[in-house]
């Protein structure tokens, strides 16, 4: 009986023994390092939540804000073809409806400013309108071309519009009864050229010479002028110059 109880008391003990065991596994305490990885996963946590929050928080103001601050849209309406909103806003703000109104009832008067339409020049009156012939030099050399030089003035009392196209000027070149040279002869293109010349005002035009002859319709000539005297005149339209006399070497 006493080895059983002793027995007994042994497997009583090693019982006791393992329960005790037991109940010291189960309240063993965490140890430090474990314990840091834990709050640090807790602390990541929250700040990626955080984070998620912020965002959200942070769309929704920039949102609110680009609403508030964007103008309202103009309206095409009120704006012109091709024109400037920005100047179209302007001018046409703070006007004054009644004003408006008002003007359109009485009617725009016009602008005292504003330029009036240009009043045609009148033709000259070929009577007042003089022309003289001149040569640049009395006489030339054989290898020297002349320049003949018609001169046009302005006899009116008042600015004048005269035609000095080559459709009204001729050079004409004599020797007594001797037909010698007209630059009418073979004009390529004669063109008509309106000029105002003021009241007592000149306006001129030169014609260099090549001591050709020519004749009526352009027809071929063999011969060229010879020493001696010439004598041109310059024509415009009706009116013909005085004679101006040189000299052929």
């Amino acid at each position: 009986m006493a080895g059983q109880d002793k027995g007994g008391t042994g497997t009583r003990t090693s019982t006791g023994g393992r329960a005790a065991g037991t109940r010291s596994q189960g309240t063993r305490r965490v140890s430090p390092a474990v314990y840091r990885r834990r709050r640090l996963a807790v602390l990541v946590l929250m700040v990626l939540i955080l984070g998620v929050l912020g965002v959200g928080i942070w769309t929704a103001v920039v949102a609110v804000g680009s609403v508030a601050q964007s103008p309202a849209p103009l309206s095409t309406a009120a704006l012109g073809s091709g024109s400037d909103p920005s100047s179209k806003a302007t001018s046409t703000a703070g006007a004054d409806p009644s004003a408006s109104s008002a003007a359109s009832a009485a009617g725009a008067s016009a602008d005292p400013t504003a330029t009036p339409t240009a009043t045609p020049t009148p033709a000259c009156d070929q009577h007042l309108i003089t022309v003289s012939a001149s040569t640049d030099k009395p006489s030339y050399a054989p290898t020297e071309k002349p320049v003949f030089t018609l001169k046009v003035t302005n006899g009116n009392p008042m600015p004048c519009e005269v035609n000095v196209g080559t459709t009204q000027m001729e050079f004409l070149v004599v020797s007594g009864t001797d037909r010698v040279f007209s630059s009418k002869d073979c004009q390529a293109s004669a063109q008509d050229l309106p000029k105002t010349i003021a009241a007592g005002a000149s306006e001129t035009a030169n014609f260099p010479w090549d001591r050709v002859r020519s004749t009526e319709g352009c027809k071929a000539v063999t011969t060229q002028p010879k020493p001696g005297i010439y004598v041109m005149t310059a024509s415009l339209g009706p009116v013909t110059s005085s004679k101006a006399v040189f000299e052929l070497k």
